[in-house]
């Protein structure tokens, strides 16, 4: 397998796994949570799922949308389900619940940190964008309208749903808003693959122009 090949699929991985400690670490501080974890955390506390079941099972459903929408999945969707749900959980299993600021924030500030080198990983990988990020792009392309005009009115939408569901909204969610962009944007730059000699023809490398990966 080239080294090119091998490069991507370990920043794949090591993107997804991040991803899911991050997000559980956002969890365990308390202050909020980036906005499709607030609609899982929702949907666990109604149902009795770990947040991570509910994860993987909303990343299938969201998948499905992708049919009708003519998406084209790759590794890196289809991983994207599975491994950021099976990490998260298992990162909550190990990581206490945080009790005072002098705890809370700084788990708080890592989790975003760490999300943002996630989504850096995982995208610049080029194995094909996650299923969330795939609807927004798939409906951008459907309807016309702006990325941005779709992925605020989706999230907003899950946000607003998962709140009233149980989720936990605060002050993590409005800053993992506001910083996720840059953060993301500069570790794609740090984390950027070099294009290979030739392009491969097995695995999709499509990545979502002006999408943010999100859960």
């Amino acid at each position: 397998m080239p080294d090119h090949v091998v490069r991507r699929l370990v920043q794949l991985y090591a993107g997804l796994v991040l991803y899911g400690v991050s997000s559980a670490l956002l969890v365990r501080s308390g202050l909020g949570l980036e906005p499709w974890n607030v609609l899982h955390q929702g949907l666990a506390e109604r149902t009795g799922l770990s947040i991570g079941e509910v994860l993987i099972l909303v990343g299938a459903a969201v998948l499905l949308l992708w049919i009708p929408l003519r998406q084209r999945p790759g590794l890196g969707t289809v991983s994207n389900v599975f491994v950021i749900g099976i990490a998260m959980d298992a990162s909550l299993a190990l990581v206490p619940d945080a009790h005072g600021y002098t705890v809370q924030v700084p788990l708080l500030v890592a989790g975003v940190v760490l999300n943002g080198a996630a989504t850096g990983l995982y995208i610049a990988a080029r194995f094909g964008p996650g299923p969330r990020d795939g609807l927004m792009t798939g409906l951008h392309r459907r309807t016309g309208r702006s990325i941005r005009l779709i992925r605020t009115g989706v999230e907003v939408t899950v946000v607003v749903t998962g709140f009233l569901l149980g989720g936990t909204v605060g002050v993590g969610t409005l800053l993992y808003a506001v910083s996720i962009g840059p953060l993301a944007q500069f570790f794609l730059r740090v984390f950027a693959v070099p294009p290979a000699p030739e392009r491969s023809t097995v695995v999709a490398t499509g990545t979502p122009r002006g999408a943010i990966l999100r859960r």
